[in-house]
């Protein structure tokens, strides 16, 4: 099967590999229909996380179930299905309080940019879509398994509730599928943090009623200036940078919420500062995998359409391009098709 490697820096090829195996009663292996590049593979990609060799890229994923294990009952082959990054049980403890990736059997998977991938666990993992359905979908499920799922959980982290004023800082796929998490809980005021006018546009459409592009102080100034002095309900931290968390801390009004989804790098908080803020904080690798079955609803429904954020599509062949238009912010995420 074609698949994409990361060599080094910069580096993506696509190359032959061996077309994935059942390797435990509990797996599946699905033919992949749509996967993307996403913003966390460009840690990687720009060298910024050490890669010890050759590695497979990519982690979502929605595809048609080719196989399944003699202990899987719950997923059929022929279903088209859509998963998280984390395979789960969902039957442990930590699955049943809601945080499948801290479950106990938890399994990263990767290697999705590919024709073909195992999915452990899969009867924990897998979310079977229903129906016929339309090939217009598929992006907006496609967003489900990874960007639309932790922009969901930045807004439930923050607790943010009907009427609320919240922040989301980052204008990436997730931040944007953030915009549209909190729209959809009822926030009443949703300001978007963004410079770049494709995706202040982007974010208006999904429910921002606000745009800042200032950032660090000149930014916490302005979302000050627009709460009244008193700073947001809730903020939605989507980027992982020590910058981009100063900033969501300073915007949150003293008891309120931060939820961080950013993957952190760099990232510092001073404990005295962040005791005397009143500023509660929550954040995480995002349990995908619990919002799932609500999130496919609400994109078959029409009530949500996440796949917007897909601005470039491509052959899987073209991969390469992918994460170098992301790279470059010529793209906010691209789409492969195998």
């Amino acid at each position: 099967m074609r698949a994409t490697v990361l060599h080094a820096p910069r580096d993506v090829r696509v190359e032959d590999r061996p077309v994935p195996t059942l390797q435990h009663p509990t797996d599946a292996v699905i033919r992949t229909v749509v996967t993307c590049v996403c913003g966390s593979d460009l840690w990687d990609y720009r060298g910024v996380n050490e890669v010890a060799g050759p590695t497979p890229g990519g982690h979502e994923y929605v595809g048609i179930v080719e196989e399944v294990g003699s202990e899987v009952t719950g997923i059929k082959p022929g279903q088209l299905v859509v998963g998280s990054f984390f395979a789960s049980d969902n039957t442990c403890p930590h699955c049943e309080n809601g945080y499948q990736t801290n479950c106990v059997h938890r399994e990263f998977v990767g290697g999705a940019q590919a024709e073909y991938v195992r999915v452990p666990l899969a009867d924990g993992t897998l979310v079977h879509v229903p129906g016929d359905v339309a090939d217009a979908y598929l992006p907006s499920l496609l967003a489900c398994s990874d960007v639309m799922g932790t922009g969901w959980y930045a807004a439930v982290a923050a607790q943010v509730q009907p009427g609320h004023t919240v922040v989301v800082v980052g204008d990436g796929a997730v931040g944007l599928c953030a915009v549209i998490a909190a729209r959809e809980m009822g926030a009443e005021r949703i300001i978007a943090m963004s410079r770049h006018e494709p995706r202040q546009k982007l974010a208006r459409e999904f429910g921002a009623t606000d745009i800042v592009a200032e950032r660090g102080d000149e930014g916490v100034a302005r979302i000050k200036e627009l709460t009244g002095g008193i700073g947001a309900d809730a903020v939605l931290e989507c980027v992982g940078t020590s910058d981009s968390m100063r900033q969501s801390l300073n915007s949150t009004r003293p008891g309120g919420n931060v939820g961080f989804v950013g993957v952190p790098h760099g990232v510092r908080i001073d404990g005295e500062e962040l005791f005397f803020s009143h500023v509660a904080l929550r954040g995480g690798p995002a349990p995908v995998r619990a919002f799932l079955p609500d999130l496919v609803q609400r994109v078959l429904d029409g009530r949500i359409d996440p796949g917007k954020v897909f601005d470039l599509e491509l052959p899987l062949e073209q991969a390469a391009e992918g994460y170098k238009a992301m790279d470059e912010r010529r793209a906010v995420k691209a789409l492969l098709r195998p």
